[in-house]
């Protein structure tokens, strides 16, 4: 009986050893279990994925996929409640407090690119985009050549600037390209003459005609300065087990049609603060997408 009690201890030391390696957590899991708190980080002008309501909440598309992580987190971790805290990011600041350890989760607008994969991570792309221009119809302009010699805005931190000023260079534009700090602002300047075009993914463009004050005096190009692009949630680098949870959940969300739902809600219907409604019906590339997720960077893999 000795012998059998001792195998019985023996087995049930196991059993508890490996229970604890089962559990052993690292990196953002093992942070938010400590914590009992999980930080996204929003956007307050980046309709309609994410910004701010009348009462200063953050709503949007990219809010709603983001609290179906935090659920799926929750339920990782078996913990009863988790606090969800909300901290602001700009296209500035988003990838440096990712990096820090600020945030846990940006939830916004965010092109997927392979140079911001050397200091971040994705989770499976919510949306698909092209960078063009808006401009005022009084303008005349027809085509980026049209950009000559004029003053351009773009928002400062984002792959469409970028993208402007290497067009800038490569097609000879000698356009005057300002950096500002937010959509909103960018928005502004095309708004008061200050600047002839603001170049921007569509459908932010969309969103900030929608909402002005004049929609029928800007027209968004044709041309584009892009491939369509994907966005996705964007995570810590290099951390696995976070990123195995925060893929599970936005796969499960999109092959569902329940992530069709949520973007139906954002883009074909009326939205808040002001009842505007994108009219931007779910793409074909989208649709594909949603059926075969995929966090790939390269626009080739949404043909």
């Amino acid at each position: 009986m000795k012998h059998f009690r001792h195998i019985g201890l023996a087995l049930a030391a196991t059993f508890v050893v490996s229970q604890a390696g089962a559990q052993e957590l690292t990196g953002t899991l093992k942070n938010i279990k400590d914590t009992g708190a999980i930080t996204l980080g929003f956007r307050d002008s980046s309709i309609p994925f994410s910004y701010l309501d009348d009462n200063q909440k953050p709503i949007g598309f990219a809010m709603d996929i983001c609290y179906k992580i935090v659920d799926a987190v929750k339920k990782e971790l078996k913990l009863d409640k988790l606090e969800v805290k909300l901290n602001p990011v700009t296209s500035a600041t988003r990838i440096p407090l990712m990096a820090n350890g600020t945030i846990d989760l940006e939830c916004g607008s965010t092109t997927n690119n392979a140079d911001r994969q050397k200091q971040v991570a994705f989770t499976n792309t919510h949306f698909l985009t092209a960078s063009r221009y808006v401009f005022k119809k009084s303008s005349g302009l027809k085509s980026i050549d049209d950009l000559k010699g004029k003053t351009v805005v773009s928002t400062a931190g984002t792959t469409n600037i970028k993208q402007l000023t290497e067009a800038n260079v490569a097609k000879g534009l000698g356009a005057n390209i300002i950096p500002a700090k937010d959509h909103a602002e960018s928005f502004l300047m095309v708004e008061t003459d200050r600047a002839v075009a603001f170049v921007m993914d569509d459908i932010l463009l969309a969103s900030l005609v929608a909402g002005s004050k004049s929609p029928d005096d800007y027209v968004i190009s044709k041309d584009a300065f892009s491939k369509p692009e994907p966005y996705g949630i964007m995570l810590r680098k290099d951390d696995a087990p976070f990123k195995k949870v925060v893929d599970a959940a936005t796969a499960a969300l999109y092959t569902s049609g329940e992530g069709q739902k949520i973007y139906e809600k954002w883009f074909t219907a009326k939205i808040p603060p002001k009842g505007l409604n994108l009219n931007t019906p779910i793409s074909a590339e989208l649709k594909n997408e949603f059926a075969k997720p995929t966090d790939s960077p390269n626009p080739d893999d949404y043909k």
